[in-house]
């Protein structure tokens, strides 16, 4: 499984299969990378995913694309504003935790390999509207990611790109994708 870091708009990602929504868990498509998701796909992504929630946080539900230029959403969510979602411990100053990430970024992975897809590109999630820290984020992301891999080696998903869309977001994913020996002080 390769995994790769990109600056950029997810919803320019052509060549790519499926693009996760760092959603909530009503899967009604908000702000943030939702909003440029409906923006650009339009909303029949929305009401499709709201026939599917609530799902739990953590977990990941699956729509087509609309107008965008890949085959499906997966909507990971990764935060929520229910009552039980309310119940789920989160970081401190956050609407998720490493945790809730860690299982939404492994179920989203889930869904792209029960619909036999070869590639996947993620925002970073939570780290918007949840205010998630981002390079808490990005090694939380990344080691789901590679955990995923060595555990399911007959996976077909064959390429994960983290499409983050600032400069310093960039860097800081691109950090923790280097090999560990290159991250010693």
């Amino acid at each position: 499984m390769k995994i790769e870091v990109v600056q950029g708009d997810i919803t320019q990602q052509a060549d790519i299969d499926a693009i996760v929504n760092a959603a909530n868990t009503e899967l009604i498509l908000g702000s943030g990378v939702a909003g440029a998701i409906f923006r650009r796909g339009g909303a029949e992504i929305d009401r499709e995913g709201q026939t599917k929630g609530p799902i739990k946080l953590g977990e990941a539900a699956v729509t087509g694309a609309g107008r965008l230029p890949n085959k499906y959403v997966i909507h990971a969510a990764a935060m929520g504003y229910r009552p039980e979602d309310a119940q789920v411990p989160k970081r401190a100053g956050s609407l998720s935790s490493a945790a809730i990430i860690a299982d939404a970024t492994r179920n989203s992975l889930r869904r792209a390999d029960e619909l036999k897809i070869a590639s996947v590109a993620f925002p970073a999630l939570a780290t918007g509207v949840a205010a998630f820290p981002v390079d808490e984020c990005a090694e939380t992301m990344i080691t789901a990611v590679r955990e995923y891999g060595r555990e399911h080696l007959a996976s077909s998903v064959r390429l994960v790109r983290f499409v983050v869309f600032g400069r310093e977001d960039y860097g800081i994913f691109q950090k923790y994708l280097e090999p560990a020996e290159n991250n010693r002080a």
